[in-house]
């Protein structure tokens, strides 16, 4: 076997200090070059699996994530042409970001550098993946001709010219490179464990929990979800309210979902997400002894595409349910407001004002034929 050893000095940066790790012009510029040769490379020695070992190796883990980034755009690109289908980078949200960190947990065990850091961002990771990826199959994400219905209303608004340019610019490269970007903390944190060693940190254990219950978070939102369009497809179909759900037949008259996390953010599953990014920036900022690095600009466009993909949504279920304003008045988009006020709170007191009173009537049933009694007399 091949000691591949001296491909570490070519492939990482010679840091000393924490603070360097996080260091842009140190840790990234001067192995951009390599990203020009790699495809070479490649081709050379593409039936011989020591020499492409060797390769792998003694290129800086960054580049080759970015370079499979590359790589992946033009094939997105003219599958989505040919099929007039823009969601081809959707299906493979759930799947590029987790391929990124176990590429970067893997280059660290086959270099020898301590990985235990990097082990915990990649569990948290496929958990992430494993949660965002089923979810998306079963709401027929993966079925032959399905697309997400907002490129649609894209596709019609800009005419097929500008959808294609905007295909090339957004879809299929910026999304690609963003993907990619937003697992460059893991970069940053493969070479603080460089100067680290194994033990893990206090940032290591918080940051890995806080990922996890981010995750956890995704998972109650989106199920809740997926129960009440059940409930409502049910609904529908039969006129009847399910019994094996416990929705009302003002909440599901309603047509979105109130309900469970609902009822305090009107995106939980979206906010979780944009937080499991966000918390692995913080926690390569925190480990590197930085208050902000390079990997800011990935974690920012990240909420910003957020933004901008939500700001769609809302317009459109605004347009489609009557009601959608008011909920938006009442329940914060992401977070919780101080003064969040639930969609079932008038419903529900007017329902108990109203029970109150049945109560009070059966409760004194002679009240009024006494009353009517004295009137009588009195005429």
């Amino acid at each position: 076997m091949l000691d591949f050893r001296p491909a570490l000095d070519v492939a990482l940066p010679a840091v000393r200090t924490l603070p360097e790790c996080a260091d842009f012009y140190a840790t990234v510029v001067p192995y951009i070059p390599q990203l020009y040769e790699l495809p070479q490379k490649i081709l050379e020695n593409y039936n011989n699996w020591e020499a492409l070992q060797y390769i792998y190796l003694s290129t800086n883990p960054l580049i080759t994530g970015l370079a499979f980034a590359l790589f992946m755009t033009p094939i997105v690109l003219i599958v989505s042409e040919i099929n007039r289908n823009y969601s081809q980078v959707d299906r493979l949200w759930s799947i590029l970001p987790v391929i990124y960190n176990c590429h970067y947990t893997l280059w660290a065990h086959q270099s020898g550098i301590p990985s235990q850091k990097l082990d915990h961002v990649m569990a948290v990771t496929v958990l992430w993946g494993a949660r965002l990826t089923f979810n998306y199959w079963r709401k027929g994400g993966y079925s032959i001709g399905s697309e997400d219905y907002r490129w649609n209303i894209v596709k019609d608004f800009v005419g097929p010219y500008v959808m294609f340019v905007f295909n090339i610019i957004f879809i299929s490269l910026s999304q690609n490179i963003l993907l990619f970007l937003v697992t460059a903390p893991t970069y940053v944190l493969l070479l603080c464990s460089r100067v680290s060693g194994n033990s893990l940190s206090t940032n290591d254990s918080v940051f890995s929990k806080l990922i996890f219950l981010a995750i956890i978070v995704e998972f109650y939102a989106d199920q809740q979800q997926w129960n009440f369009h059940q409930a409502k497809e049910f609904y529908k179909r039969t006129a009847k309210v399910p019994k094996n759900f416990s929705y009302t037949r003002e909440q599901l008259d309603r047509g979105f979902n109130t309900s469970g996390l609902w009822s305090y953010s009107r995106h939980p599953n979206f906010a979780a997400e944009q937080g499991v990014w966000v918390l692995l920036y913080q926690w390569c900022c925190l480990e590197s002894f930085t208050w902000m690095n390079w990997c800011f600009s990935a974690a920012f466009s990240y909420l910003i595409l957020f933004q901008a993909s939500t700001w769609l949504t809302e317009k459109l279920s605004a347009q489609k349910y009557p009601e959608y304003k008011v909920y938006q008045k009442k329940v914060g988009k992401f977070l919780p407001k101080a003064n969040t006020q639930s969609m079932d709170e008038a419903t529900s007191k007017s329902a108990a004002n109203g029970k109150a009173t049945e109560t009070a009537k059966s409760s004194n049933p002679t009240s009024t034929g006494k009353a009517g009694g004295k009137a009588k007399k009195r005429r």
